[in-house]
């Protein structure tokens, strides 16, 4: 039953891919592309007016006022805005298509520690999720296992390529552990008098961590090799970063004493619902930040009203190296909303400038990859967009062009197709 069921699956993924294809992956650069007379937000907190933008062979090589220095294929872009490409971290785009066909779900594995699990070569280019990021700018994601204590390893892509291969901006560049939680909710989720009770078993899931990162340190390949002690290796020796997911304020805690005891030099907590209660110990310990969405209610009854909205303030005012990502109901889909996430935190109190390096610099040096992507400085990837407007704003987010390493992307996504469809049925 289980072959023919996926038999009639196939047949129906490929009467639909008939019907709506890809969008084709855009050519290589050929010659030099000049922006002029633009707003560039530089994504490092600058901003520069009547900015002229250069690159060529995928590479920027001069952002400036300087007319002068214009040279090729020339867009004029007054009034217009200039953007790095927004980045998507702890996401799981292009792992699963339709979240009710389990045959389409590539997100989780069967297992408890899975280190060795890596997520890129289940990563699908032909999403039609990933292609509707583009129209809003979200052009660059870092692809992420879910599931079990370990849930594998992540990889950061580009979101134009005709395979995982191409799409590789860093392989297999970060861990993921899922903290235990000290708390849990009682009963089902729809009962009125759920309730928070303590875990009793944290104590002992901690323990289990403690053993088998004790363990994987000591590993050598002298004996029997084992491919999930080989795995963590890099997050020992500063190769491959280490990503906590955890939110509670004694998880948190425990959290930073297990980056001193175990001596990991890469951490980085997401979520991190409850950090701003112990933000200096963040700070101390050289911990950054992955802000969970910031759409969302209070997590408790005590918590003020607008917590999610203001917690990017709180722990960058504190010090700490945020950026923001977007787990959650809905993850992949919601992706596209990671501008407006920063929108939300601007509104709440964050520079307009500072709530931008939340969804591009920031999360590119939270993802070690800030030599090559994250702002438009001379030197990195052409990966950046041309809005109408505010980018950050649902009004002003409005894409004109869109380049990812140089090449001219097209914008059209199924959900633009539909767009212009009634557009033009209900235009009188």
């Amino acid at each position: 039953m289980k072959i023919i069921y996926k038999l009639l699956m196939l047949l129906v993924f490929s009467c639909t891919s008939l019907t709506f294809s890809q969008q084709t992956p855009a050519t290589e650069q050929t010659e030099s592309i000049s922006i002029i007379n633009a707003t560039a937000h530089i994504g490092n907190g600058e901003l520069v007016n009547n900015a002229v933008i250069v690159f060529e062979d995928g590479i920027i090589t001069y952002v400036g006022t300087d007319q002068s220095k214009a040279s090729g294929t020339t867009i004029e872009a007054t009034g217009k805005h200039v953007y790095p490409g927004f980045i998507a971290p702890n996401s799981t785009l292009g792992l699963v298509e339709i979240d009710a066909v389990a045959a389409t779900g590539d997100e989780d594995e069967l297992g408890k520690m899975l280190p060795h699990v890596r997520s890129i070569i289940a990563y699908n280019t032909e999403s039609k999720v990933v292609e509707s990021m583009r129209p809003n700018g979200v052009l660059m994601g870092q692809i992420t296992p879910q599931g079990g204590r370990i849930s594998g390893t992540s990889s950061i892509v580009q979101f134009d390529a005709w395979n995982w291969e191409d799409a590789i901006i860093k392989e297999d560049d970060a861990l993921h552990l899922n903290w235990p939680y000290g708390f849990r909710r009682s009963g089902n989720w729809y009962d009125p008098n759920r309730r928070y009770e303590q875990n009793k078993n944290y104590q002992p899931e901690v323990e289990d961590i403690y053993t088998y990162f004790k363990s994987a340190k000591v590993y050598t390949e002298e004996n029997n090799r084992d491919l999930e002690k080989e795995a963590m290796q890099g997050v020992f020796n500063g190769t491959k970063r280490l990503f906590v997911h955890v939110n509670g304020e004694k998880e948190i805690r425990d959290v930073i004493s297990f980056k001193e005891k175990m001596n990991l030099p890469n951490l980085t907590i997401v979520g991190a619902y409850h950090a701003y209660k112990v933000a200096e110990e963040l700070k101390a310990a050289d911990i950054s930040v992955l802000v969970q969405r910031v759409h969302q209610v209070p997590n408790f009854e005590d918590d003020d009203y607008d917590l999610p909205y203001k917690l990017p303030k709180l722990l960058h005012d504190a010090g700490l190296l945020v950026a923001l990502e977007g787990s959650g109901q809905m993850e992949r889909m919601n992706s596209r909303n990671l501008p407006f996430y920063a929108g939300t935190a601007a509104a709440f109190g964050l520079d307009k400038e500072l709530a931008l390096q939340m969804i591009t610099l920031n999360t590119a040096k939270i993802l070690g990859v800030d030599d090559q992507i994250g702002s438009l400085e001379v030197g990195k990837d052409a990966t950046l967009f041309i809005s109408e407007g505010d980018a950050l704003d649902m009004k002003g987010n409005k894409l004109t062009r869109a380049f990812i390493q140089g090449r001219d992307i097209s914008l059209e996504s199924h959900q633009t197709e539909l767009y212009k469809r009634y557009s033009n049925k209900y235009k009188d």
